[in-house]
């Protein structure tokens, strides 16, 4: 869930036409006797000029790391243009499209290194992945605002009624309950499948996922920026009456067993219920139709949405992409709980001041 600069000592490029290899140069001292004498006899009047004046020096390479033997001037410029060529060559300098193509790679290669693009195997279509969610939601609404209430009348009691420890057990049982009938929806939609293959809802204590965990907590102040910037584009408005929930009342009542109840609903219930259908059946559904950063990105909007607040939008989208992104590169379900249980605590402890 966010470098200093870098200083880049930058040397300017060999010009191919003097480039020559250390190892091939050698200097006309360490010549031997015969290589001299053949070059008296190739380069007669040469030789001659050079023993009496230096304005008429002639400079020898000898390309050869066995034996040394002298090149002549052709031989040398033929060389120069060969060695132009190749630098030609490995600078790619001919074709801007292939540069481009390059350019995108690389782009690509990022993307898998960051969400190990790795698609999951999914044996169900389209119309199982809709008929999971939309069971859900409607599960979800049903379970909360209409079995609860009428089981709590038929037992003689309302929720306004309760104490604060009672709201909030009202609060966790409710949580349960819903939690239970999504789990049971997505276990009976998903029953002709099984046995589901090895990398879906994995729950793993090995590996470096931690670490994960640990980077996107430092993104919780991000988060929390962009709740003030979403309130700022989207205020509430003004003829909406002021409300404070059951945990808020709670917490300003300094119930610690209520507080305690609801750090519980918070903490432990929500994230895990929430993760094993978003992060954990519904983003490896959609990578087999769009890559993993789409299914992050789709994911994360949907997690969203069903929240049902639009002064939340914009961090409940970051912190889905953050969590998609912590479970995409582990595909380990704690991860991506751990995460969202840390991000629900945080925020419930900001309450709390």
């Amino acid at each position: 869930m966010p470098g200093p600069s870098c200083c880049h000592v930058l040397s300017p490029p060999l010009n191919p036409s003097l480039h020559v290899s250390r190892t091939r140069i050698r200097g006309l001292t360490h010549y031997s006797s015969n290589s001299v004498s053949l070059l008296h006899r190739r380069l007669p009047h040469k030789v001659g000029s050079l023993s009496k004046s230096s304005k008429h020096r002639w400079r020898f390479s000898c390309f050869q790391e066995e034996e040394y033997s002298s090149c002549s001037p052709g031989v040398e410029m033929e060389n120069v243009e060969e060695n132009k060529s190749a630098e030609l060559e490995r600078y790619n300098l001919g074709d801007p499209n292939d540069k481009k193509n390059e350019w995108f790679s690389n782009i690509e290669e990022v993307f898998k290194a960051i969400f190990n693009s790795k698609p999951w195997m999914v044996p169900w279509s389209a119309s199982t992945i809709l008929q999971v969610m939309l069971l859900w939601i409607a599960s979800f609404w049903f379970v909360g605002s209409w079995i609860i209430p009428f089981l709590a009348h038929i037992m003689g009691f309302r929720r306004e009624t309760l104490t604060y420890r009672g709201q909030a057990l009202y609060s966790l049982l409710t949580d349960v309950a819903e939690g239970l009938a999504g789990i049971a929806i997505l276990h009976r939609c998903l029953a002709r499948f099984h046995p589901l293959p090895s990398d879906w809802f994995q729950f793993s204590l090995r590996g470096k996922w931690l670490i994960d965990v640990g980077l996107g907590c430092l993104m919780f102040p991000l988060v929390n920026r962009l709740s003030q910037v979403n309130l700022n584009l989207v205020p509430v408005l003004p003829s909406t009456p002021a409300s404070v929930s059951s945990v808020e009342q709670s917490i300003l009542a300094r119930d610690p067993v209520a507080m305690v109840l609801y750090a519980i609903v918070v903490s432990v219930c929500a994230p895990m219920w929430e993760e094993i259908v978003f992060r954990g059946f519904l983003l490896p559904s959609l990578t087999k139709y769009i890559p993993v950063w789409g299914s992050i990105l789709v994911t994360s909007l949907a997690f969203a949405l069903v929240h049902f607040n639009m002064q939340r939008m914009l961090p409940l989208i970051f912190l889905g992409l953050v969590m998609g992104t912590v479970f995409a590169r582990s595909r380990n379900l704690f991860s991506s709980m751990l995460l969202h249980s840390l991000w629900n605590a945080f925020v419930f402890l900001d309450l709390m001041k």
